[in-house]
Formats: C-alpha cells, structure tokens, sequence
C-alpha cells in the first residue's frame, strides 16, 4: 500500500539536543523517523518498522512513529539529513529549502535505515 501525504519538516526537542554529534546513533534516533497518526501508520506497519518516503526530489528510508496530533494526510520528519533528503533543494533566492507542503508517499519497506555518511555519500 502506498500512502499519499503532505510532508511538512521541523525541529524537535531531542534533534535540537543532538545536534553537536549528528553522526551519533541518538542523532539518527532524533530525527531519522516519520510521524502519522496511529490510524494511517497502521496502514504500513507497526511502530518502528521501515517505511519509504518518496517526494518529488528524493526519497528515504526512515522509522516509522505514530503520533496521534497529526491530521490525516499530514507526515512529519525532524529537520536533518534524513528530512533534507526529501525536500524542495530550490531555495528561490532565499537561501533556504522548501520545508513544508511537500506531496509525499510513504510505502512500507523492508530496506534499512542508512546511516548520516552513507545518506550524504548517496548524494555526492
């Protein structure tokens, strides 16, 4: 089943609290994961499986969370590698990437989870 989702990324309490060492396996714990509410990640998996999030400008295999303040349609990755991986890189002049609104789908998977390094190594 794939899922179709508007992806919206911001920061979070434990992203905030490890990123003095993002490539520490706490960094990876704080941001490398997707929130749905708990009816539509029921409709992937259970609560830490892998689910891929696919975007027009990428996609990533992340943990999948459930968080029951999202709407339905709405997914939330953390701000980090793992979030940049999926978002608008066109800064439009500003100089920042387009973190919010993103048409996603999201689809279980049994692909791991890749690590910072080998995230930004896929990218070079």
């Amino acid at each position: 089943m794939t899922l179709k989702v508007t992806l919206i990324t911001g920061r979070t309490i434990n992203q905030g609290a490890t990123i003095e060492n993002k490539t520490s396996s706490d960094y990876q714990e704080a941001t490398a994961y997707c929130e749905l509410n708990s009816k539509e990640a029921g409709s992937l998996g259970k609560p830490g499986s892998h689910v891929r999030v696919k975007t027009p400008h990428g996609d990533v295999v992340v943990k999948l969370k459930e968080n029951n303040g999202n709407p339905d349609g709405i997914a939330f990755i953390p701000m980090g590698p793992w979030a940049n991986a999926v978002v608008d890189p066109d800064t439009k002049g500003c100089g920042m990437p387009g973190f919010k609104g993103i048409p996603a789908e999201i689809e279980a998977t049994g692909d791991r989870i890749l690590l910072m390094k080998e995230l930004i190594a896929r990218y070079k």
